[in-house]
Protein backbone atom coordinates (compact mmCIF):
# COMPACT_ATOMS: atom_id res chain seq x y z
CA UNK A 1 0.00 0.00 0.00
CA UNK A 2 0.73 3.32 -0.28
CA UNK A 3 0.49 5.98 2.67
CA UNK A 4 0.47 9.48 0.93
CA UNK A 5 0.68 11.06 4.74
CA UNK A 6 3.44 8.62 5.93
CA UNK A 7 4.90 9.48 2.50
CA UNK A 8 5.32 13.51 3.36
CA UNK A 9 6.21 13.00 6.80
CA UNK A 10 9.62 11.01 5.20
CA UNK A 11 9.71 13.76 2.73
CA UNK A 12 9.63 16.57 5.34
CA UNK A 13 12.23 14.21 7.78
CA UNK A 14 14.49 12.60 5.38
CA UNK A 15 13.68 14.02 1.57
CA UNK A 16 16.40 11.62 -0.04
CA UNK A 17 14.88 8.18 1.81
CA UNK A 18 11.30 9.52 0.62
CA UNK A 19 12.73 10.27 -3.42
CA UNK A 20 14.64 6.98 -3.17
CA UNK A 21 11.27 5.17 -1.41
CA UNK A 22 9.26 6.82 -4.70
CA UNK A 23 11.93 5.63 -7.09
CA UNK A 24 11.87 2.18 -6.27
CA UNK A 25 8.06 1.93 -5.67
CA UNK A 26 7.21 3.06 -8.88
CA UNK A 27 9.13 -0.29 -10.28
CA UNK A 28 6.62 -2.23 -7.84
CA UNK A 29 5.51 -5.69 -9.26
CA UNK A 30 2.27 -4.88 -7.97
CA UNK A 31 0.42 -2.64 -10.64
CA UNK A 32 -1.93 -1.10 -8.48
CA UNK A 33 1.27 0.50 -6.70
CA UNK A 34 3.22 0.98 -9.41
CA UNK A 35 0.40 3.16 -11.15
CA UNK A 36 0.20 5.33 -7.61
CA UNK A 37 3.48 5.85 -7.27
CA UNK A 38 4.13 6.97 -10.74
CA UNK A 39 1.27 9.39 -9.93
CA UNK A 40 3.04 10.69 -7.52
CA UNK A 41 6.30 10.77 -8.55
CA UNK A 42 6.19 13.92 -10.79
CA UNK A 43 4.80 16.07 -8.00
CA UNK A 44 7.31 14.82 -5.99
CA UNK A 45 10.36 15.15 -8.10
CA UNK A 46 9.25 18.53 -9.15
CA UNK A 47 8.91 19.70 -5.79
CA UNK A 48 12.03 18.53 -4.57
CA UNK A 49 13.67 20.18 -8.10
CA UNK A 50 12.61 23.77 -7.08
CA UNK A 51 9.90 25.02 -4.05
CA UNK A 52 9.41 27.55 -6.76
CA UNK A 53 6.80 25.71 -8.77
CA UNK A 54 6.23 23.71 -12.41
CA UNK A 55 8.15 24.94 -15.03
CA UNK A 56 6.09 26.66 -17.83
CA UNK A 57 5.00 24.58 -21.29
CA UNK A 58 6.52 25.60 -24.56
CA UNK A 59 9.42 25.78 -27.25
CA UNK A 60 9.76 29.74 -27.00
CA UNK A 61 7.60 32.79 -26.56
CA UNK A 62 5.84 35.24 -28.56
CA UNK A 63 6.95 39.05 -27.19
CA UNK A 64 6.57 42.21 -29.22
CA UNK A 65 9.34 42.80 -31.85
CA UNK A 66 10.09 45.76 -34.30
CA UNK A 67 7.21 44.79 -37.56
CA UNK A 68 7.96 42.89 -40.35
CA UNK A 69 6.70 42.94 -43.21
CA UNK A 70 3.90 40.09 -43.76
CA UNK A 71 2.86 39.66 -39.86
CA UNK A 72 0.04 41.42 -38.26
CA UNK A 73 0.94 44.71 -36.33
CA UNK A 74 0.63 44.64 -32.74
CA UNK A 75 -1.76 47.34 -31.89
CA UNK A 76 -1.22 48.01 -28.61
CA UNK A 77 2.64 47.77 -28.76
CA UNK A 78 2.20 50.14 -31.62
CA UNK A 79 -0.31 52.86 -30.13
CA UNK A 80 2.61 55.58 -29.69
CA UNK A 81 3.09 55.33 -33.54
CA UNK A 82 -0.39 55.53 -34.75
CA UNK A 83 -2.50 57.40 -32.92
CA UNK A 84 0.27 60.38 -33.87
CA UNK A 85 -0.18 59.06 -37.72
CA UNK A 86 -3.75 59.15 -37.92
CA UNK A 87 -4.47 62.12 -36.51
CA UNK A 88 -1.89 63.71 -38.64
CA UNK A 89 -3.45 61.97 -41.66
CA UNK A 90 0.06 60.23 -42.60
CA UNK A 91 1.41 57.02 -42.72
CA UNK A 92 2.97 55.25 -39.57
CA UNK A 93 6.29 55.12 -39.37
CA UNK A 94 7.17 51.24 -40.01
CA UNK A 95 10.30 51.65 -37.35
CA UNK A 96 8.21 52.23 -34.62
CA UNK A 97 5.81 50.01 -35.37
CA UNK A 98 5.58 46.71 -32.91
CA UNK A 99 4.63 42.76 -34.46
CA UNK A 100 4.07 39.20 -32.81
CA UNK A 101 7.79 37.24 -32.77
CA UNK A 102 9.24 34.40 -30.88
CA UNK A 103 12.14 34.89 -29.22
CA UNK A 104 15.59 33.17 -29.17
CA UNK A 105 15.61 30.79 -25.58
CA UNK A 106 18.14 31.41 -23.83
CA UNK A 107 19.89 28.41 -22.80
CA UNK A 108 19.16 25.11 -24.33
CA UNK A 109 20.79 22.28 -22.46
CA UNK A 110 20.37 18.30 -22.75
CA UNK A 111 20.41 16.11 -19.63
CA UNK A 112 22.44 12.57 -20.40
CA UNK A 113 21.61 10.10 -17.93
CA UNK A 114 23.99 7.02 -17.36
CA UNK A 115 21.95 3.81 -17.00
CA UNK A 116 24.58 1.95 -17.16
CA UNK A 117 25.28 -1.01 -14.36
CA UNK A 118 22.83 -1.42 -11.48
CA UNK A 119 20.27 1.96 -11.73
CA UNK A 120 17.57 1.88 -8.68
CA UNK A 121 16.45 3.30 -5.61
CA UNK A 122 18.77 6.35 -4.78
CA UNK A 123 20.77 6.77 -8.73
CA UNK A 124 17.15 6.53 -10.13
CA UNK A 125 15.71 9.33 -8.08
CA UNK A 126 18.49 11.62 -8.52
CA UNK A 127 18.29 11.12 -12.30
CA UNK A 128 14.29 12.12 -12.04
CA UNK A 129 15.09 15.37 -9.79
CA UNK A 130 17.78 16.46 -12.14
CA UNK A 131 15.21 15.76 -15.53
CA UNK A 132 12.72 18.19 -12.83
CA UNK A 133 15.61 20.70 -12.39
CA UNK A 134 16.82 21.53 -16.07
CA UNK A 135 12.79 21.74 -16.73
CA UNK A 136 12.71 24.20 -14.57
CA UNK A 137 15.67 26.16 -15.08
CA UNK A 138 14.89 25.77 -19.17
CA UNK A 139 11.51 24.95 -19.65
CA UNK A 140 11.59 26.46 -23.45
CA UNK A 141 14.23 23.84 -24.34
CA UNK A 142 15.95 20.90 -23.35
CA UNK A 143 16.36 17.54 -23.57
CA UNK A 144 16.35 14.44 -22.05
CA UNK A 145 18.66 11.08 -22.91
CA UNK A 146 20.02 7.95 -21.26
CA UNK A 147 22.66 5.98 -21.73
CA UNK A 148 24.04 2.17 -21.20
CA UNK A 149 25.88 0.38 -24.18
CA UNK A 150 23.21 2.20 -26.37
CA UNK A 151 21.81 5.62 -26.25
CA UNK A 152 17.91 6.33 -26.03
CA UNK A 153 15.96 9.41 -26.27
CA UNK A 154 13.39 10.58 -23.14
CA UNK A 155 12.20 13.76 -24.85
CA UNK A 156 13.83 15.45 -27.70
CA UNK A 157 15.33 19.06 -28.01
CA UNK A 158 12.10 21.12 -29.12
CA UNK A 159 9.49 18.41 -27.85
CA UNK A 160 6.81 19.57 -26.02
CA UNK A 161 5.80 17.35 -23.17
CA UNK A 162 4.99 17.11 -19.27
CA UNK A 163 8.16 17.50 -16.87
CA UNK A 164 5.96 15.04 -15.04
CA UNK A 165 5.76 12.71 -18.18
CA UNK A 166 9.23 13.33 -18.51
CA UNK A 167 9.89 11.70 -14.45
CA UNK A 168 7.84 9.11 -15.46
CA UNK A 169 9.75 7.96 -18.17
CA UNK A 170 13.04 8.30 -16.74
CA UNK A 171 11.19 6.14 -13.45
CA UNK A 172 11.05 3.50 -15.40
CA UNK A 173 14.33 3.13 -16.93
CA UNK A 174 17.02 0.19 -15.43
CA UNK A 175 20.02 0.21 -15.67
CA UNK A 176 22.14 -2.82 -17.69
CA UNK A 177 24.98 -3.11 -20.19
CA UNK A 178 28.23 -0.99 -20.62
CA UNK A 179 28.90 2.56 -20.77
CA UNK A 180 29.27 4.08 -24.26
CA UNK A 181 29.92 7.64 -22.92
CA UNK A 182 31.06 8.63 -26.56
CA UNK A 183 28.42 7.69 -28.43
CA UNK A 184 26.03 9.47 -25.61
CA UNK A 185 27.97 12.95 -25.53
CA UNK A 186 27.64 13.00 -29.69
CA UNK A 187 23.79 12.17 -29.33
CA UNK A 188 23.49 15.15 -26.65
CA UNK A 189 25.30 17.87 -29.68
CA UNK A 190 22.86 16.72 -32.33
CA UNK A 191 20.08 17.27 -29.79
CA UNK A 192 21.71 20.52 -29.44
CA UNK A 193 22.18 21.37 -32.73
CA UNK A 194 18.94 21.70 -33.16
CA UNK A 195 18.10 24.88 -31.09
CA UNK A 196 18.70 28.29 -31.97
CA UNK A 197 19.70 29.03 -28.52
CA UNK A 198 22.85 31.05 -28.05
CA UNK A 199 24.35 29.34 -25.03
CA UNK A 200 23.86 25.24 -25.34
CA UNK A 201 24.65 23.05 -21.96
CA UNK A 202 25.28 19.17 -21.64
CA UNK A 203 24.41 17.98 -18.31
CA UNK A 204 26.21 15.00 -17.69
CA UNK A 205 24.88 12.93 -14.65
CA UNK A 206 27.65 9.91 -14.24
CA UNK A 207 30.66 8.87 -12.93
CA UNK A 208 32.54 9.71 -16.33
CA UNK A 209 33.93 5.91 -16.33
CA UNK A 210 33.63 4.52 -20.27
CA UNK A 211 33.48 0.73 -20.91
CA UNK A 212 32.31 0.84 -24.24
CA UNK A 213 32.83 2.89 -27.70
CA UNK A 214 35.20 5.10 -28.44
CA UNK A 215 37.30 7.92 -26.42
CA UNK A 216 34.91 10.32 -24.76
CA UNK A 217 37.23 12.85 -24.71
CA UNK A 218 37.00 14.30 -28.18
CA UNK A 219 33.23 13.81 -28.13
CA UNK A 220 33.63 15.78 -24.74
CA UNK A 221 35.84 18.65 -26.48
CA UNK A 222 32.99 19.16 -29.28
CA UNK A 223 29.97 19.96 -27.09
CA UNK A 224 29.71 23.84 -26.61
CA UNK A 225 29.54 23.41 -22.91
CA UNK A 226 30.10 20.73 -20.76
CA UNK A 227 28.71 20.32 -17.01
CA UNK A 228 28.76 17.04 -15.16
CA UNK A 229 27.71 16.04 -12.34
CA UNK A 230 29.31 12.61 -10.09
CA UNK A 231 28.16 11.11 -7.17
CA UNK A 232 29.90 11.91 -4.17
CA UNK A 233 32.59 9.05 -3.32
CA UNK A 234 35.90 9.97 -4.07
CA UNK A 235 36.80 6.78 -5.76
CA UNK A 236 38.80 6.39 -8.92
CA UNK A 237 35.08 6.56 -11.06
CA UNK A 238 34.72 10.38 -9.64
CA UNK A 239 38.10 11.24 -10.39
CA UNK A 240 37.33 10.14 -13.64
CA UNK A 241 34.12 12.55 -14.07
CA UNK A 242 36.47 15.48 -13.13
CA UNK A 243 39.45 14.45 -15.14
CA UNK A 244 36.72 14.69 -18.30
CA UNK A 245 35.25 17.72 -17.15
CA UNK A 246 38.65 19.23 -17.09
CA UNK A 247 39.75 18.24 -20.09
CA UNK A 248 37.07 19.33 -22.07
CA UNK A 249 37.22 22.70 -20.56
CA UNK A 250 33.96 22.27 -18.60
CA UNK A 251 32.70 22.32 -15.09
CA UNK A 252 32.45 19.27 -12.36
CA UNK A 253 30.31 19.05 -8.98
CA UNK A 254 29.49 15.90 -7.24
CA UNK A 255 25.81 15.24 -5.60
CA UNK A 256 25.31 13.19 -2.32
CA UNK A 257 21.81 12.25 -2.95
CA UNK A 258 18.54 13.13 -4.91
CA UNK A 259 17.90 16.01 -2.61
CA UNK A 260 21.28 18.02 -3.83
CA UNK A 261 20.50 18.07 -7.24
CA UNK A 262 19.28 21.86 -7.16
CA UNK A 263 22.29 23.09 -5.17
CA UNK A 264 24.29 21.24 -7.58
CA UNK A 265 23.15 22.40 -10.62
CA UNK A 266 22.86 25.89 -9.70
CA UNK A 267 26.71 25.76 -8.70
CA UNK A 268 27.63 24.31 -12.12
CA UNK A 269 24.91 26.77 -14.18
CA UNK A 270 26.67 29.78 -13.68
Amino acid sequence: MLDEQALSALERHDPDAALTLVAEMSGATDERLRRLARALAGRIMVRAASPRGAPRPGVGRIQPTRWQPGVDIDVDESMEALLPAALAGRVPDAEQLRGPGWTRPATAVCLVVDRSGSMGGERLATAAVAAAAVALRSPDDYSVIAFGSAVSTVKAQGQSREVERVVGDLLSLRGHGRTDLAAALRAAAAQLEQSRATRRIVLLLSDGRSTAGDDPVPAARAVDELLVLAPVGGDESGDQARSLARVAGGRFAEVAGPSGIPAAVASLWL
